[in-house]
């Protein structure tokens, strides 16, 4: 049987709560919305870690981050791991990423065959964070409420010259699969177009701005001051700057204003990947993943961006489409380590396949439309703003948080979505506040897992100085090209060059 393409494409800080296919009346995002009426949308996915470089690297090797020292957006993702593209390459399939995967170290392909951009961040140990300085923000940190004041309208910026860069390079791969195709090379591909927005800064250019209104944006639901926030919470609005800085209503709608303006850019590109599936002639035999890092506070409790285990930052966007998918909903908690053994399943792979034990399990049985007993998403933050491990355990209708210096969360989501009633000393619930403490204490060594941060960013904070003094030598990714192959040259025969890339092609 031949084996399905699959096409995952990702956006950045894309919480589902934004989306209209996820019930939000303002949001327009039209391509997302129609794979989610004719697929299968999960409605309780969550990432691993809510920070960039930590849920990306669970997300590509299906393993929890304090297992493989991925703990913050400075972390080096081991060459020797292997990741879902190294898998897909030996079932067959051509691999590709176009975008941002926020690769930290010298390998920057990570099991692609091909890398077609580069990435948008740094890929050394810049950005490491200090836990022996906890409250000590990183230099050239850009998350403060300047972001938020700054927010508006602009022709361009860095992130949409990216991310328009991203979707013409992956629909320029994706036609030549086309070509490929006609020219009898049947092999099944998997590409992973991997967009920034609507990530902050909050900026949109005019098309999609003026696509909105400021009396439409709707204001946070709750907001709480920094003397009300649990102990986490305050350190993350001290660390961004939001404990002391002023906000008004009108910087606040400006600000969701750009990021449901982006939302919107992001579907766009979307829609133009779709299309180009089509196009090729690929549509009905590829299967779409649509999916986010992380997703974003937006001003909600007072907080920006992500780092917490608040629904609208630990939660992200799931929807798959494509051949024997099911349209549908699912309750079952997930998480982005589930992609990996998906991906497999679709590929014709099983447990021989992986070279290292995973955390995930597949969730093409709830895309097919049967059962699955697993209803739990595990997640940990090991990143800025903290001095100690955080935990959650998401499980059916409760999600319990645990960190050694602060008091338990308990949340109830089916009774309190908004998680306004902390239900870890209410006597009602102790056996279940028990239960979750009981098992973070199996699962997990707090005491471990700090010195084993603290280790790995004493190495990367003096490897970063050295690096410093020879700023030439880096592990930023430059996508090979040889103009010399391209178009039309002299050592060709200009009329099977001519043939080759008109497509459709002539009969």
């Amino acid at each position: 049987m031949d084996k399905h393409n699959i096409l995952i494409i990702m956006a950045d800080q894309l919480a589902p709560h934004f989306l209209g296919a996820y019930g939000h009346k303002v949001a327009r995002t039209p391509h997302i919305d129609s794979l989610a009426k004719i697929g299968t949308r999960f409605d309780a996915a969550y990432c691993n870690s809510p920070l960039c470089a930590p849920s990306r690297f669970a997300f590509m090797t299906s393993q929890h981050i304090s297992r493989i020292g991925a703990y913050d957006n400075a972390s080096e993702l081991k060459a020797s791991i292997p990741t879902f593209a190294h898998y897909l390459n030996s079932l067959g399939y051509r691999t590709c990423l176009s975008g941002k995967m926020h690769f930290i170290g010298p390998d920057q392909k990570h099991g692609f065959k091909e890398r077609i951009t580069t990435d948008i961040y740094p890929s050394d140990f810049a950005w490491t964070p200090n836990w022996e300085k906890a409250s000590m923000r990183i230099d050239k940190w850009y998350h403060n409420m300047q972001t938020v004041k700054e927010s508006g309208e602009a022709i361009a910026t860095f992130q949409t010259d990216y991310d328009d860069e991203v979707e013409f390079a992956a629909q320029r791969w994706l036609i030549d699969r086309g070509r490929d195709r006609r020219s009898g090379n049947a092999s099944p591909f998997c590409l992973v177009a991997s967009f920034i927005h609507p990530h902050d800064p909050y900026v949109a250019m005019p098309e999609w701005w003026n696509k909105f209104s400021d009396h439409e944006i709707d204001l946070p639901k709750v907001m709480f001051s920094p003397d009300n926030q649990d102990p986490f919470s305050r350190r993350i609005m001290d660390g961004i700057e939001a404990s002391h800085t002023t906000i008004s209503e009108a910087e606040i709608r400006k600000a969701r204003r750009a990021y449901y303006a982006n939302v919107s850019y992001f579907d766009s590109k979307v829609g133009a990947l779709i299309k180009t599936l089509r196009d090729i002639d690929e549509l009905d035999n590829t299967i779409v993943f649509i999916t986010a890092d992380h997703g974003d506070m937006l001003g909600e409790r007072g907080l920006w961006y992500k780092m917490t285990f608040f629904e609208n930052s630990s939660r992200v966007p799931l929807i798959v489409t494509g051949p024997n998918i099911r349209h549908g909903t699912v309750n079952n908690a997930c998480s982005l380590i589930d992609i990996l053994p998906t991906l497999i399943e679709i590929g014709g792979g099983n447990k021989n396949t992986y070279g290292e034990k995973i955390d995930g399990r597949s969730l093409l049985p709830l895309a097919y439309g049967k059962a699955d007993p697993v209803d739990e998403a595990i997640a940990e933050y090991c990143a800025e703003m903290t001095p100690w491990p955080i935990f959650m355990i998401r499980r059916g209708i409760f999600k319990y948080i645990h960190c050694e210096i602060d008091p338990p969360q308990l949340f109830n989501l089916a009774d309190d979505p908004l998680e306004l009633t902390n239900l870890a000393n209410d006597e009602n619930y102790n056996d279940v506040c028990q239960s979750f403490a009981d098992e973070v204490s199996q699962r997990w060594n707090s005491s471990k897992i700090r010195e084993a941060v603290i280790e790995s960013q004493r190495s990367r904070q003096k490897l970063q100085n050295a690096m410093n003094l020879n700023p030439d030598d880096h592990w930023d990714y430059n996508p090979p090209s040889n103009a010399s192959s391209q178009y039309v040259r002299n050592h060709m025969d200009w009329t099977l060059a001519a043939a080759r890339y008109r497509f459709p092609p002539l009969k």
